[in-house]
């Protein structure tokens, strides 16, 4: 008989034990869910904001309409580019962008200035849309100037004859837009050319 309450008493210990270990595994369980669903939730997050960025960056785009180069001593000495907004895009704030200009002699990045353009800042002016430096509608117009004489650094002669230059866009959401300029092999007496 004795050994039969011994055996009931061991049980019962093993029991208790086997009960404390359980609701120790339920506690670390409820822990570690808790941790996956708060690292969860801020992947998430991230994730959401790294996709808004991704489209801005894919989405904003500014399309050029029109290139001239003005003619001065068989060099094109500026560069008036005229721009709008791509269908779908935000609105672009051209005092936010920069222009990477990149010539055989020359890499400028060009920033934003009211005034006149240099060999560091480009400048714009309105053409439609009521501001020279927002595209809020695919209405709107703005032309960009780029001193091609200041940016050039060998001689300061502008683009001569029959170079490239490449100009990259990159607008405040990160939206990046080539452009190059070619111009013609002769210029002739022309005061003003396509590029």
């Amino acid at each position: 008989m004795f050994e039969e309450l011994s055996i009931k008493e061991d049980r019962g210990q093993v029991g208790i034990g086997t009960l404390i270990i359980f609701i120790a595994l339920v506690l670390v369980a409820a822990v570690a869910a808790g941790v996956l669903v708060q690292t969860s939730g801020l992947l998430q997050s991230q994730a959401e904001s790294t996709g808004e960025d991704a489209q801005s960056e894919v989405g904003n785009q500014i399309s050029v309409v029109g290139a001239t180069g003005t003619v001065s001593s068989s060099s094109v000495s500026q560069v008036d580019l005229v721009v709008k907004k791509s269908a779908g895009s935000d609105p672009i704030d051209l005092s936010d962008a920069t222009i990477e200009y990149t010539s055989a002699g020359a890499s400028q990045t060009l920033v934003y200035d009211s005034g006149n353009a240099n060999g560091n800042n480009f400048a714009t002016t309105e053409i439609s849309g009521g501001s020279a430096t927002v595209l809020t509608n695919t209405g709107d117009r703005v032309e960009i100037t780029i001193d091609t004489d200041a940016a050039e650094l060998e001689g300061g002669n502008g683009i001569a004859e029959g170079e490239e230059v490449q100009l990259r866009i990159v607008d405040q959401s990160g939206a990046t837009t080539i452009y190059g300029v070619n111009v013609p092999d002769s210029l002739g007496d022309r005061s003003y050319v396509t590029v």
